[in-house]
């Protein structure tokens, strides 16, 4: 599939700089939910069977792009719950950071609280940004387990997965994907534990994502949230047998087929153009987004250095003016996110020349407000 071909599948307005919220659902992911909804709409005889192939194509597909074999994905309604998952099944000590994204820090808290089998230690970071070298000087012999974003979504760092593997040796290695899959080509073999939902760069929507286990993690971590479809049993009916020895065992409930057949859709799609021509694509966006931020003076907070960069732009402009910012953007049709003194500018591979220069047209009035 060509990079033309993928980007037609964009359908959102001009000005869209926003996928670190949410992506505009593409095309493909549209298609897919009207078509299995009419399935299930009309129920005609034998048409449920292609609802319940659901599971296993978005398993696949995930294993198209992390390597890890389908039998250790499961699918998730979120990267919340996936996260949940595996900090109520760790026992011992997990290395993060309080300025992750509350997701982390708070299921690794909630499951201090609640089995006390997990104890967080609170990592020191380089200005929001976890690092190798951060983590070797704070790494102590108890840690069982450390816990990281591959897109911190304030900084937009893009964290050095290989670097943290080699410090942490054979401890698990949990990773929220969610601001990075799709458009960042990681070492997923690194990880034990990836962890994504699927409605912000994959543009699948809300109730999508999934969780891949290595085999170290299947062996290390207790499937806690086990539920009645997560035994080799479909229905137990009578008696209650243990989780299933692979990634199914993470599952509550059954997922919602048509979720991921909306999911699996997109990913297709991702693995056809492939990831490498696609962070191409978003690196070179990202780029002229900076240029533009530098002819208008704005403080550029991200990195500027490709390999620790995904989609996402952050400006830090000074305190009085973010609101000026804001609003220019507002008024010129960017739809972008502020949060924390800083604005943040999520950047995709079809993101076009209009939108640019709709950008470059707020920043002509933020500089006019700024300076007058």
């Amino acid at each position: 599939m060509t990079l033309d071909a993928f980007n037609a599948g964009f359908t959102d307005e001009p000005g869209y700089l926003d996928y670190g919220r949410v992506g505009p659902l593409a095309t493909v992911a549209a298609e897919e939910t009207l078509a299995f909804t009419q399935v299930l709409q009309r129920a005609r005889h034998g048409s449920l069977d292609a609802i319940n192939e659901q599971d296993a194509r978005l398993r696949d597909a995930v294993a198209a792009l992390t390597g890890v074999p389908a039998d250790r994905v499961v699918a998730q309604p979120n990267t919340t719950q996936g996260l949940m998952h595996a900090m109520f099944g760790l026992t011992g000590t997990v290395l993060l950071s309080a300025d992750e994204f509350p997701s982390i820090p708070i299921a690794a808290v909630r499951a201090q609280e609640a089995l006390h089998a997990v104890q967080p230690l609170w990592l020191e970071t380089d200005h929001g940004k976890v690092t190798p070298g951060g983590i070797r000087e704070q790494l102590e012999h108890n840690v069982a387990a450390v816990a990281v974003s591959l897109v911190d979504s304030r900084t937009g760092y893009l964290c050095d997965l290989e670097g943290i593997r080699q410090v942490i040796g054979d401890r698990l290695l949990i990773v929220d994907a969610i601001q990075g899959f799709g458009v960042v080509d990681a070492p997923w073999e690194t990880a034990d534990v990836v962890v994504s939902g699927g409605q912000k760069w994959c543009r699948a929507g809300w109730g999508t994502g999934f969780m891949a286990l290595s085999d170290r993690a299947l062996e290390r971590l207790t499937p806690v949230f086990s539920g009645f479809s997560a035994t080799e049993e479909a229905e137990p009916w009578g008696h209650v047998p243990p989780p299933a020895p692979d990634a199914r065992a993470y599952r509550v409930t059954n997922p919602d087929p048509i979720a991921e057949a909306r999911f699996a859709a997109t990913l297709e799609e991702i693995a056809a153009t492939g990831v490498e021509t696609i962070n191409a694509a978003v690196a070179e966006n990202v780029s002229a987004a900076i240029e533009l931020a530098d002819e208008f003076a704005i403080p550029v907070a991200s990195s500027r250095d490709e390999r620790e960069r995904a989609g996402i732009v952050v400006l830090e402009p000074p305190a009085d003016q973010v609101t000026v910012l804001s609003a220019s953007l507002h008024n010129h049709g960017v739809t972008a996110s502020t949060r924390l003194g800083t604005v943040r500018l999520s950047v995709h591979s079809a993101t076009s020349t209009e939108t640019l220069d709709m950008l470059r047209a707020a920043f002509v009035s933020y500089g006019s407000a700024a300076t007058y």
